[in-house]
């Protein structure tokens, strides 16, 4: 059975019973599964991995946010912690907690909490922070988006600016941006037509891009994998369809459900696959 509360925020009614009642029904932290091993909430050694990257949220600043669930240890303000992508120490100085549009410094945090961590780029989706363990945590999918589109800046000379906007807004998950082999520009792909006027609207307030989104001849987007050689042969043949996401992995764009059909007919040591594990 699942409990059920009515009430108004706005008049304050209600809102004290909801707040008891996720602290009596809400559940304790569970295990988190990694490529190593499952990660215990009871464990003493503090491990969490970066599940939502949030860009410009202090316009004035250009900060950029990365949010942490702790998944065991006790964590600490000041904790150095190992960035298991980059493979290097960071030093966690200035945590922080939000409360809606405030935020405050986190001295501390346990597993199941979520700190927000400010960084220049460093940390992405998927990222793991641990005492020094190399883990991989699982469970963080990426999801192929259902309509894709060009994008092109109305100023010529603000190209690469439009290319760093569009790399930050892809780290955020808040679009995918494909890079094609052939041919310039980009084709950005999203799962809903108002997020792309939701982007062309952050772009020139946050960047002063105006851009314009086109008609793109794809309609849909697939992770290719495979062995090594078999991809290569296989993206060097068919380059007209073949672009690499953010993270440089290779991505079949498609036009119509009969590419698809024909790559796993054709072409079958290879798998196109709608989602990808951020695992990093």
């Amino acid at each position: 059975m699942t409990p059920i509360w009515f009430g108004s925020a706005i008049n304050s009614f209600g809102v004290r019973e909801l707040m008891n009642g996720i602290g009596a029904f809400g559940p304790e932290p569970q295990p988190q599964k990694a490529a190593e091993r499952p990660v215990e909430p009871e464990e003493n050694r503090v491990t969490g991995f970066v599940f939502k990257v949030q860009a410009n949220m202090d316009p004035k600043h250009r900060d950029r946010v990365a949010f942490v669930r702790v998944a065991s240890g006790h964590f600490e303000r000041g904790m150095k912690l190992l960035h298991v992508r980059s493979k290097k120490p960071m030093a966690v100085s200035n945590p922080v907690l939000f409360l809606a549009a405030d935020r405050e410094l986190a001295d501390e945090a346990w597993a199941g909490d979520i700190i927000g961590i400010p960084n220049h780029g460093q940390l992405r989706i998927g990222d793991a922070l641990t005492e020094g363990e190399t883990l991989r945590f699982t469970g963080i999918p990426s999801f192929a988006p259902e309509l894709l589109q060009n994008v092109r800046s109305t100023d010529p000379m603000k190209a690469k600016h439009l290319e760093k906007a569009l790399m930050q807004f892809a780290e955020e998950g808040a679009a995918k941006v494909f890079k094609p082999l052939i041919g310039s520009g980009y084709i950005v792909g999203v799962v809903g037509a108002l997020q792309f006027d939701v982007l062309a609207s952050r772009i020139e307030i946050e960047y002063g891009i105006p851009v314009r989104f086109e008609p793109s001849q794809f309609t849909s987007a697939r992770w290719l994998s495979g062995p090594k050689d078999k991809v290569e042969a296989f993206a060097n043949i068919n380059k007209q369809h073949i672009s690499t996401d953010h993270d440089g992995d290779l991505v079949y764009l498609t036009r119509l459900q009969w590419d698809i059909d024909r790559v796993q007919r054709d072409y079958p040591d290879l798998h196109l696959t709608a989602t990808k594990e951020m695992m990093v």
